[in-house]
């Protein structure tokens, strides 16, 4: 099975790219895809804001949405609309700070935590790590059971992150996913294009 490009959300890591970051966000948000996080977890806040200005500027150029990471004064600051959280930082949201987000995403690790999102105002939800995969070694993906019941607490989006693969979209799909996420994969591969078509 191969889903549509506006049902994968592209999580960045700058560390694994092989070429200037800034290049490999070009050519990314070109392919349109349903979203790019920004999720530099090593960046202080200043200098992440100083790269989301950039990246914001990339992804509006080609009409791809940019998904601010874990910095809510920072999306405020920037005026940007798109976040996503944690789930613990989700906790500490405010209800004012969440009016400010028209897409708003959390990471969960439980089918409660799910549900607690969607009650918090989320308008999608990350679920992992489905499959085994080598930015979680030594810890196992916690399988297709898993994400089918986190898909039938809620009404919102899933979207399965943690292996990711072309051999194994159509089991997360079936299992009830919306779309998923890829991280690595976007990051190193030699022809983005290609890479996301694959998918």
């Amino acid at each position: 099975m191969i889903i549509c490009m506006s049902e994968v959300l592209v999580f960045t890591n700058r560390l694994l790219c092989r070429e200037s970051f800034l290049s490999r966000i070009e050519k990314t948000a070109k392919e349109k895809p349903k979203g790019i996080v920004l999720r530099e977890k090593d960046l202080n806040e200043e200098d992440y804001k100083e790269l989301a200005k950039k990246v914001i500027e990339i992804c509006r150029r080609y009409g791809t949405q940019c998904i601010l990471h874990s910095y809510v004064n920072t999306a405020a600051m920037l005026n940007h609309d798109a976040l996503h959280l944690p789930f613990h930082k989700l906790l500490r949201l405010s209800d004012s700070q969440k009016g400010r987000f028209k897409l708003l995403g959390a990471s969960v690790h439980s089918a409660d935590e799910a549900v607690q999102a969607e009650f918090l105002g989320c308008t999608y939800i990350t679920a992992g790590h489905i499959f085994d995969t080598d930015c979680k070694a030594g810890c196992p993906g916690k399988g297709l059971r898993y994400l089918r019941e986190i898909c039938e607490s809620v009404e919102i989006p899933v979207y399965a992150i943690g292996g990711i693969k072309a051999e194994n979209i159509a089991d997360v799909i079936d299992a009830g996913a919306k779309g998923v996420c890829v991280m690595s994969g976007a990051m190193t591969c030699a022809d983005v294009k290609k890479y996301l078509s694959s998918l």
